[in-house]
């Protein structure tokens, strides 16, 4: 086999976090798992800034994640992506679509959306399709543009979480790709993304498998091939809430963390992904031993895939203490 097609078999990964916060205890466990499922295939990894929601951003958060993301070890290939620098390349997707007569603009408000609908699906109210047919659409100043769905069933096998099966039409319908503001949305953005990238594995953790058979779906549309899907068990604290930036949780590493923070916090990722250090491991090892040794010996088998526990409330990881920017 030549080089350059030797080359096209490695696997390409990414990590995608969004710059409203600073890197928590899940966004940690994701980009691990995602950087160990790449490197120790001999495979590159990229990261992606998704900065779309421009009013949730956080100013310095993304200089903030590169940073703790270089202290962890987790160093990235080629130049950092930002959505917010894509746009025409999203409008690109969206009118190819359009040609495809796949798109229809939308002026129902969730209101009217949750009155005039009779099922509820993964999202919540599920449209009824009204905007559909041109005589019966709403006209507003703002409209959204809506993916048209038709009624089939998008199968895939997740890499965790076995065989998946969803019914768009009955369990999503036609779905926002462009919202009434302008902003392209999330299930638009993230695969086309991914196309252009050529991304070939995609880690995430595990409130996002639901939407994977949209994406799916609209890469299909597009032409693009399809990534594999690694969904990961969400890390929860005790009472069950996910640990996330959106519920205000503390980050678990500062700004400019210190080696022995970094690597307190990759111990307890890999655990939490069933991933133990030997016990003859140095304790003071540093984050880049402790990444050298997970890329060799990572097995995604061991991973339980059932969302849990990740730290008890009052650990260190949930009150460390959020500052600013250094």
């Amino acid at each position: 086999m030549n080089r350059s097609a030797h080359q096209k078999t490695l696997p390409v990964g990414r990590f995608a976090p969004s710059p409203t916060g600073w890197l928590h205890f899940g966004s940690i466990v994701t980009a691990l798992a995602s950087y160990c499922l790449a490197r120790s295939a001999g495979g590159s990894w990229l990261v992606r800034m998704e900065d779309l929601d421009r009013p949730r951003l956080v100013a310095g958060a993304d200089s903030v994640i590169l940073y703790q993301l270089e202290a962890l070890g987790l160093l990235w290939d080629g130049p950092i992506r930002y959505q917010s620098r894509c746009l025409p390349l999203y409008q690109a997707a969206l009118e190819r679509l359009q040609r495809q007569n796949r798109i229809y603009p939308c002026g129902c408000s969730r209101t009217q959306i949750t009155a005039e609908s009779h099922e509820t699906g993964v999202d919540g109210p599920i449209y009824s399709g009204r905007c559909r047919q041109p005589e019966q659409r709403r006209r507003t100043r703002d409209s959204a543009w809506r993916l048209r769905v038709a009624p089939l069933a998008v199968r895939f096998r997740d890499g965790l979480q076995g065989e998946q099966r969803q019914q768009l039409a009955r369990e999503v319908g036609d779905f926002i790709i462009r919202r009434r503001d302008g902003q392209f949305a999330y299930q638009l953005a993230t695969p086309v993304d991914d196309a252009d990238q050529g991304v070939t594995q995609v880690v995430r953790g595990g409130d996002l498998l639901g939407s994977t058979a949209r994406q799916i779906y609209l890469l299909k549309l597009l032409g693009q091939p399809q990534p594999a899907y690694v969904h990961l068990p969400l890390a929860l604290h005790a009472d069950g809430r996910k640990i996330s930036k959106s519920a205000a949780d503390c980050p678990c590493l500062p700004a400019r963390p210190s080696p022995q923070q970094a690597a307190a916090v990759l111990r307890a990722a890999l655990a939490f992904l069933g991933q133990n250090l030997p016990p003859q491991f140095p304790p003071q090892a540093s984050p880049a031993q402790i990444i050298t040794w997970a890329c060799q010996s990572f097995d995604l088998r061991r991973v339980d895939p059932q969302p849990r526990c990740a730290v008890p409330d009052g650990c260190e990881f949930n009150r460390a203490p959020a500052q600013g920017p250094a």
